[in-house]
């Protein structure tokens, strides 16, 4: 893989590249950063609760990585915003772990004030190693 720098724009962000100017991923080399994701559908409609909205999150987090030639088993680093952390952080994890069972990447969770929207109450932004996840 190169090490010049590739904008990642999975099929159905394009909207949001066009509207807020940024790239849902940057891959250099086997590096691969991503942008915050939000609980969002394909519609862009907010979950009702935070269960669905990080499922919401961590899907599109596995679309992105899939169309930057990488998997959640390659993300080293987990980064979470979250507006409610203490009264949600169970029903995060609840879902987190259905995404990462084993081998589990580092994670810092932050209690924020305030998302992109009143209706957001989780970002979730994750660094991955092309094929670094284990076999």
């Amino acid at each position: 893989m190169s090490d010049k720098r590739q904008q990642i724009v999975p099929a159905g962000a394009q909207p949001l590249y066009d509207n807020y100017h940024f790239a849902p991923a940057t891959r250099v080399g086997d590096r691969i950063w991503l942008s915050g994701q939000v609980g969002i559908d394909a519609n862009f409609v907010a979950g009702k609760d935070m269960e669905e909205q990080a499922r919401f999150a961590f899907e599109a987090i596995k679309a992105t990585l899939e169309a930057a030639g990488a998997s959640l088993a390659d993300v080293v680093e987990l980064m979470s915003f979250h507006t409610d952390l203490r009264g949600e952080i169970a029903d995060f994890v609840k879902v987190k772990d259905v995404y990462f069972p084993k081998d589990y990447p580092c994670w810092t969770a932050i209690g924020v004030t305030q998302l992109a929207a009143p209706e957001y109450k989780v970002e979730i932004r994750v660094v991955a190693v092309a094929d670094s996840g284990a076999a």
